[in-house]
């Protein structure tokens, strides 16, 4: 091995810890800051002193993924847990499943019909031939009654703009399930570290090789003293936001302790435009293996907003102005030495856990192969290799949508879904920001 190099990472979240390991594995000395007084960043979970119920802190994350190598990097740092992640919507009075499945057809509209009859009967809901907004394209897809009582309210609380504002192409497709199917996600591998999320990145980062330093900003560390910078923080605050502010929109949470069981299931969608909040979460759902034993539960109330200077930074807005103003920081990143930047906010796209873990295992071979043969390290994530370039790809093609926090799946019901986490998944995702 080649003389070991000095690396500083901001950020210890799943970026920033799977870079950390893998080089501090590779001989490296890492040094890992976070402005936050704990690992995990999004993705942190914790204990309520008082119920203890494991909180999602930051909004739900499931972790599911189609990546077999992902899948066996977390379990080496955690016991995952099965979970099928159910998500329900409140409509007016009544209460549906999501995504739109054939149940959600025939309980709104009191039929009961066959797969290819609702089929048909959506054909025939759709209305309008000129789509030029994600209002055009979804009463195209839906019709009116679908469009207006699942996306209409949600979108303009979850983005704060009206739908005939926003671009037809984040709703490119509608995945409406003409089964009884209401597993929001599909992949092979799902589950929920059983200690929590924090407790696993916290494990990736136990290395003699790995010095971790908390509410740390990373204004207050002279970064020109490491041989090399992984960045993982807002790609526009490292220049000073010297061309402006990228646009974020930002959440709000209220959590309350309530009698358990509270709403019967993890998450709750809020449709209707008067209800000030997008979903309430029960976090004890999260941990099915355990939800029996609480008396007492912990609900949490979400709320949407444009992100300010003070403001934790949760799905980018990509929006033309902001590819725009993205642009002009790419070229001038591209122009700096010694520093890559990485992860969702680096980048600035929405990427689901499992995309951001597999994006840093293949930056972090990257840059192991230009420390030991002196080759410049890229500033931003490669397409080498084809796993790599998979996994690029499907993290681009969420990025060119304003819903990047949902999965593409999601990112068609964005109006749902929490582009995440949540929370899309929406992975965070928009309905439902779940990661």
């Amino acid at each position: 091995m080649s003389e070991p190099k000095s690396i500083l990472i901001v950020g210890a979240g799943f970026s920033g810890a799977v870079v950390a390991r893998h080089l501090a594995e590779a001989g490296h000395r890492v040094t890992v800051i976070d402005a936050r007084d704990h690992v995990a960043g999004n993705c942190h979970t914790a204990r309520d002193p008082q119920t203890g119920v494991m909180v999602h802190r930051y909004g739900p994350h499931i972790f599911h993924t189609d990546d077999a190598g992902v899948w066996d990097y977390v379990n080496r740092f955690a016991t995952m847990m099965p979970y099928r992640h159910q998500v329900k919507a409140q409509v007016g009075a009544q209460i549906y499943a999501l995504p739109i499945n054939l149940h959600t057809i025939n309980q709104f509209f009191g039929t009961a019909l066959s797969p290819e009859q609702a089929r048909a009967f959506v054909a025939t809901q759709a209305t309008g031939d000129d789509v030029v907004s994600f209002r055009d394209q979804g009463l195209r897809f839906v019709g009116r009654p679908l469009y207006d009582a699942f996306f209409d309210g949600y979108t303009r609380k979850q983005w704060g703009v009206d739908p005939a504002r926003l671009p037809a192409s984040i709703l490119k497709r509608l995945p409406l399930r003409f089964t009884y199917d209401d597993n929001y996600f599909a992949h092979r591998f799902q589950g929920i570290p059983r200690e929590g999320y924090t407790t696993l990145v916290a494990r990736i980062l136990d290395h003699p090789g790995i010095t971790v330093h908390l509410r740390c900003p990373a204004e207050e560390v002279e970064a020109a003293r490491f041989d090399h910078l992984v960045y993982t923080g807002p790609l526009d605050r490292y220049f000073g936001h010297r061309f402006g502010r990228l646009r974020y929109r930002t959440l709000r949470f209220e959590h309350e302790r309530v009698a358990a069981p509270h709403q019967g299931t993890a998450v709750m969608n809020y449709c209707d435009a008067d209800v000030p909040f997008t979903r309430i979460t029960e976090h004890m759902y999260f941990a099915p293996w355990e939800a029996d034993r609480f008396q007492r539960s912990v609900i949490t109330r979400e709320y949407s907003a444009t992100a300010g200077a003070e403001d934790i930074p949760y799905y980018p807005v990509r929006l033309l102005d902001d590819k725009a103003l993205l642009s002009r920081y790419i070229a001038l990143a591209r122009q700096s030495d010694r520093v890559t930047f990485l992860g969702r906010l680096g980048t600035y796209a929405y990427l689901d856990m499992d995309v951001a873990i597999a994006q840093a295992l293949d930056m972090a071979a990257h840059l192991s192969e230009c420390f030991a043969t002196g080759r410049r390290p890229a500033v931003f994530p490669q397409t080498s290799g084809a796993g790599s370039a998979h996994r690029v790809a499907r993290a681009a093609h969420r990025a060119d949508r304003v819903f990047a926090p949902l999965r593409a799946e999601r990112l068609a019901q964005a109006a749902h879904m929490h582009i995440d986490s949540a929370r899309v998944d929406i992975d965070v995702a928009p309905p439902y920001s779940v990661q």
